[in-house]
């Protein structure tokens, strides 16, 4: 029994560490150029992002919106389930 347990527990880690290299390579691709994770770039640093927004239940609405009309911020072209991904990972930096 504890191994079956042992054995979920892993598999659902994986499975979550796959989503957040994905979408960790889905920022590199589509925000790299400008930003990286920890240093500021052109942009501010993805952690520096994250840091401003703690808090705020809104963040995540905010900023798709902000990246899709272009205004302040170059308009993203990504598809909005990357969009969403890519911001959902940048907030939790």
């Amino acid at each position: 029994m504890k191994a079956w347990i042992v054995a979920v527990v892993a598999a659902t880690g994986v499975m979550f560490a796959g989503t957040a290299s994905a979408q960790a390579d889905l920022a590199q691709k589509n925000c790299g150029s400008c930003h990286a994770l920890d240093t500021k770039k052109m942009g501010p640093s993805f952690k520096d992002i994250s840091k401003k927004f703690k808090g705020n239940a809104s963040a995540e609405a905010d900023i798709i919106a902000k990246l899709r009309s272009g205004k302040g911020h170059p308009a993203v072209k990504a598809s909005d389930a990357d969009l969403a991904g890519i911001v959902k990972w940048v907030l939790a930096q």
